[in-house]
């Protein structure tokens, strides 16, 4: 595991990034764990653990860049929602430890591997797993506008995801949305959502992962929360994806 932690810190600087030692060592028991699981749970499509490092726990750590940096002292609590595997969620959580995370997944495989690994990583006082959907999460006044930032990798396009999303975040929060190369059309398609929701998009900021066999190009969706959710949103589970805000 050694050459590969020298890979990954290389990689990381590549990208910015700084990792410590002790950071590095509970990335690779992700890493470690995430491949034992994949044996008989199907969490991810990547395997190789080259790609594992860049596509997951790089891309991950580049939320991080789309936060302002009047607000990065101020993030605490922070949401991943449609969490999967754990992505960006848990390696926010190692690279940050101070931040208060919670992760939200609605496939109950995939949530107990979370709870597992959250254990096995030593977070099991300082992050939380939630089993359910982000429609009904969304509408508990427990969790409802109390997150200063709501992260999500998911692929349903951004009115879908701003109606999962905007609900969790509070005034003055921000919600980042992780997409592929292609944005402009999602983006123009989903602006009334935005708006309806009380968000308001800052930036689309372009970033690209560096693999052995040549770049990919990616986008972090920067959304301001700056009035609050209507209360009848999010509208009942399947509802947001059958029938987007347009």
């Amino acid at each position: 595991m050694e050459a590969l932690a020298v890979s990954f810190q290389k990689r990381a600087k590549e990208a910015g990034l700084e990792l410590l030692e002790d950071r590095i060592e509970k990335f690779l028991l992700f890493l470690r764990e995430l491949k034992e699981w994949n044996r008989k749970f199907n969490l991810t499509a990547i395997k190789d653990d080259e790609e594992i490092l860049v596509k997951h726990f790089i891309d991950s750590l580049s939320c991080l860049s789309g936060v302002p940096s009047k607000i990065y002292q101020k993030i605490r609590k922070v949401i991943d929602i449609g969490s999967g595997a754990g992505f960006p969620g848990i390696p926010l959580k190692i690279y940050q430890p101070t931040l208060d995370i919670t992760l939200l997944e609605a496939t109950r495989k995939k949530v107990e591997f979370l709870r597992y690994i959250s254990r096995k990583l030593g977070f099991e006082r300082s992050l939380e797993v939630i089993h359910g959907r982000a429609e009904e999460y969304g509408r508990d006044r427990e969790y409802r506008e109390k997150y200063d930032m709501a992260v999500s990798r998911a692929v349903s396009n951004l009115a879908i995801l701003a109606e999962y999303c905007l609900p969790f975040v509070k005034i003055g929060g921000i919600f980042i949305s992780q997409k592929g190369r292609e944005i402009s059309d999602e983006l123009k398609k989903a602006c009334k959502a935005i708006e309806v929701l009380g968000g308001r998009v800052r930036e689309i900021i372009p970033y690209k992962l560096l693999l052995k066999e040549g770049e990919l190009e990616r986008n972090l969706v920067v959304m301001d929360k700056v009035e609050s959710t209507p209360e009848n949103y999010p509208r009942r589970p399947g509802l947001p994806a059958k029938r987007p805000i347009r």
